[in-house]
């Protein structure tokens, strides 16, 4: 039995705890009432994101998983917080993010729901594919995230928070991605964290502006901007 074949059982426990705390984060996301606590978040969870690619790079033999892993750490935990942080203004971090369609408490709920639906409809898929058992846990937690990204992108009424939810479905896919494909090239990789940074330059721009402008990111008061008229 070779090194890493000894250590897969190990290494298949420690990203089933990856797991559990990335879809933690996820709801953590949801019922976050300020933008920086759903930032801190969305950073923990992209932590946990970069420890199971590490860890099926471990487990696989993978160096292109353990790159990967690199720059989703370098990209999500390091480079998108210094970005939103020099983009947004302090006031928008801190403020009491209330404009959502749905309570937290129910939000909570409706995300639970989710997750235990996410485990199920991923049932036929993992014996569709066959995945190895240090890989299963990846494809139900992954779908879980998408749910529950798309779920935060639908009730939030902030702008911030509504990218948080983008990404999040984006940690979610990528969660589910590094198993049933681990040998994705490093190219599409770096090609999806550039995009990543470049759209949250542009929101981030975008929420400084319309702040400035109307006072609020609220995404329904942008009906409010009208083009001034020339003098």
């Amino acid at each position: 039995m070779s090194f890493f074949e000894h250590m897969s059982p190990f290494v298949g426990n420690l990203n089933a705890l990856a797991g559990g705390l990335f879809i933690i984060a996820a709801f953590g996301i949801v019922a976050a009432r300020q933008i920086r606590a759903g930032l801190r978040f969305f950073i923990f969870q992209s932590i946990f994101l970069a420890a199971s690619a590490f860890l099926l790079g471990i487990s696989t033999a993978s160096i292109h998983l353990m790159a990967v892993a690199a720059i989703n750490l370098i990209s999500k935990v390091f480079l998108l917080p210094w970005l939103l942080g020099h983009l947004i203004p302090e006031k928008i971090y801190t403020r009491r993010e209330i404009t959502q369609a749905v309570s937290i408490p129910t939000s909570l709920i409706v995300a639970l729901m989710l997750t235990i639906g996410a485990y199920f409809f991923s049932q036929p898929l993992l014996k569709a594919a066959a995945l190895p058992a240090v890989l299963r846990i990846n494809l139900p937690i992954g779908l879980a995230g998408i749910l529950l990204g798309a779920y935060t992108l639908t009730v939030r009424r902030e702008a911030v928070p509504q990218l948080l939810g983008l990404l999040s479905m984006e940690n979610g896919a990528f969660f589910a991605g590094i198993a049933i494909a681990p040998d994705l090239p490093l190219i599409a990789e770096l090609a999806l964290a550039f995009d990543i940074l470049i759209l949250t330059f542009v929101v981030g721009v975008l929420t400084r502006s319309v702040e400035k402008k109307i006072g609020t990111t609220a995404v329904g008061s942008l009906t409010k901007l009208r083009e001034e008229p020339h003098k």
